[in-house]
């Protein structure tokens, strides 16, 4: 593996979130939506050279696995271009999405340093950069360097919450109004005005969306086609159009399976 390519230039990228680089979340707090702080935003441009010195870049493409439930664990990875799917696997195959976490985010956790196994799975749901960050160096530039151990803290904080509202959502909401709720929460991310309504402008299929809402694929699908049949939404060239977001906010807050 090579060295994080900014640290051989001698450059250090600044810590500046992109557009369009919110986190996808099933999550009722607005508050949320965006994510946490990106890791490096409080470092100073020394400190972020001297994280970036211990860590090694890995590019992946589209659909390729980071890191194996069950698998060895050492470190984090941080997130410089694309998005990761982090998912857990039952016993019987059934996946559920937990997140897509994008630039400036890391994933990996809940623990960041050594010696355990994952928990869940990372793979990288578009062509990503990634920079691993190993356990033993990171535990040692964690008390080096207290502003990269306090961004280390908000962010497993901030994924605490999220997937402890994840699980409340599963518990508490239909599978009808988690569908609804995650189309207005896309439309909000992803969406582009459309002479018709507002396209999600993201490629997600119907399987992403059934890991996301804990529903199958094809229980999204006849959903879908209800929905366009009422006039809700509408696809184009594999991307929905959502045309009536008042009647998925009734839906999000009254509808049962």
């Amino acid at each position: 593996m090579l060295q994080a390519a900014n640290a051989v230039r001698g450059a250090v990228p600044p810590a500046v979130r992109p557009a369009g680089s919110s986190s996808l979340l099933l999550t009722e707090n607005q508050q949320w939506i965006g994510g946490p702080p990106p890791l490096m935003d409080k470092l100073s441009p020394r400190e972020r050279e001297l994280v970036l010195k211990q860590g090694r870049r890995k590019v992946l493409n589209r659909g390729q696995t980071l890191f194996n439930q069950g698998g060895k664990h050492d470190g984090i990875w941080l997130i410089e271009s694309g998005r990761i799917r982090v998912f857990y696997t039952s016993p019987q195959g059934r996946e559920i999405t937990l997140a897509y976490w994008h630039v400036g985010n890391f994933v990996g956790g809940p623990e960041v340093f050594e010696g355990t196994v994952h928990q869940w799975s990372g793979v990288a749901s578009s062509n990503c950069s990634v920079v691993h960050l190993p356990g033993k160096e990171l535990r040692s530039l964690a008390a080096e360097i207290p502003n990269l151990a306090i961004g280390l803290i908000e962010g497993l904080t901030f994924k605490g919450k999220c997937y402890s509202a994840l699980a409340q959502m599963l518990g508490t909401r239909s599978i009808t109004q988690r569908l609804a709720h995650l189309l207005l929460h896309l439309v909000e991310l992803y969406g582009v005005d459309d002479a018709d309504g507002t396209v999600i402008a993201a490629a997600f299929t119907h399987a992403d969306i059934a890991h996301m809402v804990g529903a199958t694929r094809q229980w999204v699908t006849i959903s879908l086609k209800r929905m366009q049949e009422k006039g809700i939404v509408q696809t184009k060239r594999s991307q929905i159009v959502v045309c009536r977001t008042d009647v998925l906010e009734e839906m999000r807050g009254h509808a049962s399976d």
